[in-house]
């Protein structure tokens, strides 16, 4: 005797309902006919009542099996359509993954190319793009604000609980006015931009980001202005307010008056990389991960 009903037992009374035979349900079923028979009986003692009409010739549905039937067949199809649904989810076929930047990210071509090949891939999974600070980024992913990150090194804060992957670098380069003194030079020493005044981007990350980029750099920054956004680091660059410390992808950006030039004594690089929870179980994420690693950045 059964003591619940589960999706078996509705399995075989919809075998045995639509058949309207035991021996042809059995047989489809593929288990023996004694066996169906008692699973259908013990099905009748927990409903309470007879949902078949026994003859010797076929089976046929007493009113409660006729609105047993049309419950049965609901609930396998919800069963199914459940079951496709989370292994969509398992795969990452569907889902949200919500992505942090900084925007130098966007200027190498990797995180484009990334996102490019994943919308190809996964159609169905909702990209949700937030530019974001490198200080900010490992917070808000561990916060569940923010699923992966591609950030440079230098200012991300990290924690054990999250993966880091290198996936770019770039050198830094010097923009500044076009008539600036240091701009008849073809290369610009480090020395030389101890008394310059410097510009640099920083959002909201304190004296952190500056005591990050110190020792990196290995040197003093003296007169220093931060600005919250890219395009204002270069607009007062060109405008002759100071000099400019940039990753070099940005000298892809045309600003009028404004020139770059590279750093003379050693190649000063940043390093872009892909952060993201070391105990991810997310499908949507996990398939994210995964064409990440496949994509070579063009």
């Amino acid at each position: 005797m059964i003591e619940k009903m589960d999706l078996r037992h509705l399995r075989y009374f919809v075998a045995v309902a639509e058949e309207g035979h035991f021996g042809r349900a059995a047989q489809h079923l593929n288990i023996v006919q004694p066996a169906l028979s008692m699973q259908i009986r013990a099905l009748e003692e927990e409903m309470g009542g007879p949902l078949f009409i026994r003859t010797s010739r076929r089976v046929q549905l007493t009113e409660a099996g006729g609105v047993l039937l049309i419950e049965a067949r609901r609930t396998l199809a919800q069963a199914k359509r459940a079951k496709s649904v989370v292994q969509e989810a398992i795969r990452g076929d569907i889902g949200c993954v919500k992505v942090g930047f900084a925007g130098n990210a966007v200027l190498m071509g990797k995180l484009i190319n990334d996102l490019r090949e994943f919308h190809r891939l996964f159609p169905a999974v909702e990209i949700e793009l937030h530019e974001m600070a490198p200080h900010r980024q490992g917070e808000a992913i561990l916060e569940g604000q923010l699923d992966v990150g591609y950030s440079p090194s230098i200012g991300l804060k990290l924690d054990p609980q999250l993966v880091t992957k290198h996936i770019g670098e770039w050198p830094f380069l010097i923009a500044m006015a076009e008539n600036h003194v240091l701009a008849k030079k073809k290369r610009i020493s480090l020395k030389s931009l101890e008394n310059e005044s410097l510009i640099l981007y920083a959002a909201d990350d304190g004296d952190d980001g500056l005591a990050n980029l110190r020792q990196h750099l290995g040197m003093e920054l003296n007169s220093v202005r931060r600005v919250s956004s890219t395009l204002g680091v270069l607009t007062l660059a060109a405008a002759g307010v100071g000099l400019a410390l940039i990753p070099a992808s940005l000298d892809t950006m045309t600003i009028p008056h404004l020139t770059y030039r590279p750093i003379a004594e050693k190649e000063i690089s940043a390093n872009l990389l892909l952060v993201n929870r070391a105990d991810e179980t997310n499908g949507a994420v996990l398939a994210f991960l995964r064409t990440s690693e496949s994509v070579i950045n063009l």
